[in-house]
């Protein structure tokens, strides 16, 4: 018999044009795309675990997925046959052989996602799918003051959209999650870079929080406003969820 190995894939993928990360009966998907050159190569059913879902139109940097398969295939050939294979929008950047019990969601101890974001008149075209284009006068100093608020543990509840769990489930941790850092820097001119670390992330979480502090940089809500928004454990308090081509899950941590 043969032994089974378990493959580590590091992944990238510009999500513009895919139905998310995960597979679908109907519907472009990452998951999707790489399970099926990998039934190509060793001539299998594979099932790709992810470290998480993404949306449709969020971007990786850093995604990791495993599989386990019985093929003799060396890492490097995977390395190679994936990229050969796979389109352009998805590159994988790395392969390993892990211990047979590691899994890329359930072995995660935090994720990095960052949500880029343009004020300029004009935005370049090639810039377009990466990152929001809102040209408006920001308080960026209200929402540094809000996003000082936001590290530690929280019920997140006010930022999660539904489908994020199963909520009839009495036990885990329900939606308070713990962040590490919340921050935003300059990175150009009219370029602004949000950044979230956190042991764990409910669904849209970020673009919830993204959308609803741009309200308070608008002067639509006050820095002691988003506060009563966090507290108050209700969805319907928060504001709008910003659009997902800003997003970009950049690094996941074990």
């Amino acid at each position: 018999m043969k032994t089974t190995r378990n493959i580590r894939l590091l992944i990238a993928f510009d999500g513009t044009g895919y139905s998310g990360w995960q597979r679908q009966k109907h519907g472009i998907t990452i998951q999707g795309e790489i399970e099926s050159r990998l039934f190509r190569m060793t001539g299998e059913p594979v099932s790709l675990h992810g470290a998480g879902r993404t949306d449709a139109g969020v971007h990786a940097d850093g995604m990791v997925a495993n599989f386990h398969t019985a093929a003799e295939i060396p890492c490097p050939a995977f390395f190679q046959g994936l990229n050969s294979m796979l389109p352009p929008a998805i590159r994988i950047l790395c392969v390993d052989e892990v211990q047979p019990d590691f899994h890329a969601r359930f072995a995660a101890t935090g994720k990095q996602y960052i949500y880029r974001l343009f004020t300029g008149t004009v935005l370049m075209p090639q810039q377009r799918h990466f990152c929001l284009h809102y040209p408006a006068a920001i308080d960026f100093q209200a929402i540094q003051a809000c996003l000082t608020l936001l590290t530690g543990t929280h019920d997140f509840a006010s930022f999660e959209n539904t489908g994020s769990r199963d909520k009839s489930l009495t036990e885990g941790q329900g939606s308070t999650r713990t962040l590490f850092a919340a921050g935003l820097e300059q990175t150009n001119d009219n370029e602004h870079l949000f950044s979230f670390t956190g042991n764990g992330f409910l669904r849209q979480m970020v673009r919830n929080l993204v959308g609803t502090l741009l309200e308070v940089g608008r002067g639509k809500q006050s820095v002691d406003s988003f506060e009563r928004i966090l507290l108050a454990k209700d969805r319907t308090a928060a504001g709008p969820t910003a659009p997902a081509h800003g997003l970009t899950l950049k690094k996941v941590f074990y």
